[in-house]
């Protein structure tokens, strides 16, 4: 077997490798298809009476949810999808509550189009309302299904901003406090000039 022998049957075992992780990857209940090259896959999960979103592989572009018994997302289920270019999601019997809050933000960032067309079932007060339509009040109090990162950043950023707040009064008073030492050592000269020593 001669180098180029070599280096073609190493692609050709590469490339087989590449195609199989892929499709080992694409989930049972969904069609996986290949963009071609690097460009990721398009993972068609539509009509697929599916109650829950499957494991989907991070190189998807496209994703079809819609047609679906879909109604909610569990925080963090579509978080390593981060090449999504395309989402469809309509025609599912969205619950919107607050276990709702995560698809609903996660969609506002990735598919404001897929946002539009994801209509309410239930509960009766917002049915048939686009959830992209609702407001904190319809929600109700949510706070404990926020996910557990964006928490950790507000306590990150509370414990910064008190920290500078602390570092500034600090540095007022260091100030305040050297200009009387100053005064007090006798550094000002006699006369005293109005506002030196108080």
């Amino acid at each position: 077997m001669n180098k180029t022998e070599l280096v073609t049957a190493a692609g050709f075992a590469v490339s087989l490798l590449l195609h199989m992780t892929q499709a080992e990857a694409c989930p049972a209940s969904c069609d996986c298809k290949s963009l071609g090259g690097t460009k990721g896959l398009q993972v068609d999960c539509s009509s697929r009476k599916l109650t829950a979103v499957p494991a989907l592989p991070g190189d998807t572009k496209r994703l079809y949810l819609q047609n679906n018994s879909l109604s909610w997302v569990p925080p963090g289920t579509l978080d390593s999808l981060h090449s999504l270019e395309e989402v469809k999601a309509s025609d599912n019997p969205w619950n919107c509550d607050c276990h709702i809050l995560y698809l609903k933000l996660w969609l506002e960032d990735v598919s404001a189009p897929s946002l539009a067309k994801a209509i309410c079932a239930t509960p009766a007060p917002v049915r048939m309302k686009p959830l992209r339509q609702l407001t904190g009040n319809e929600l109700g109090s949510c706070k404990r299904l926020l996910p557990i990162k964006c928490l950790e950043f507000f306590w990150r950023d509370l414990i910064l901003i008190a920290g500078a707040i602390i570092t500034l009064i600090l540095v007022a008073w260091a100030l305040k406090f050297s200009k009387k030492l100053v005064c007090q050592l006798n550094l000002c000269q006699p006369p005293p000039r109005a506002g030196c020593c108080h």
